[in-house]
């Protein structure tokens, strides 16, 4: 599996383009962590990566493109944004779960870790993303 390198953009954020499959998983959780860390926001590591986690699974299972776009962006001192972009434009489903499911409970969990989530619809498809915020500037 080729390792794509993540590339410093913007007012400070990292971007990464990557293979619609499940392996895709752990890179964007890496991403993240490299991102946080490089911050110096360690302590939202955990919590991030299980978001990340939970956008890029989604990605991998209802996009109609062959890849995905990872933002992991800082809009403030104190909070990150992370998000994934895809050529769907069908908006992501709160779907019920029962305890034998072993899917469905994505959104529940970025809803519960992120302070604000949500879906800007693009020309092209969309971006559904979680911010995280430090503990004091909640």
């Amino acid at each position: 599996m080729a390792m794509t390198a993540s590339r410093p953009t913007g007012h400070p954020g990292y971007r990464e383009t990557l293979p619609r499959r499940p392996e895709s998983v752990a890179t964007a959780r890496r991403l993240v962590r490299t991102a946080l860390a490089a911050w110096d926001m360690e302590e939202l590591a955990d919590d991030g990566a299980l978001v990340v986690s939970e956008l890029v699974t989604n990605a991998v299972q209802h996009a109609r493109s062959e890849v995905i776009r990872l933002v992991v962006s800082r809009p403030g001192p104190a909070t990150v944004r992370i998000g994934v972009v895809d050529r769907s434009k069908a908006a992501p489903q709160h779907r019920r779960s029962g305890n034998e499911d072993a899917s469905g409970r994505g959104l529940v969990l970025v809803a519960g870790l992120a302070a604000a989530w949500g879906t800007d619809q693009l020309p092209w498809g969309k971006r559904v993303w979680g911010e995280l915020r430090r503990e004091d500037s909640r």
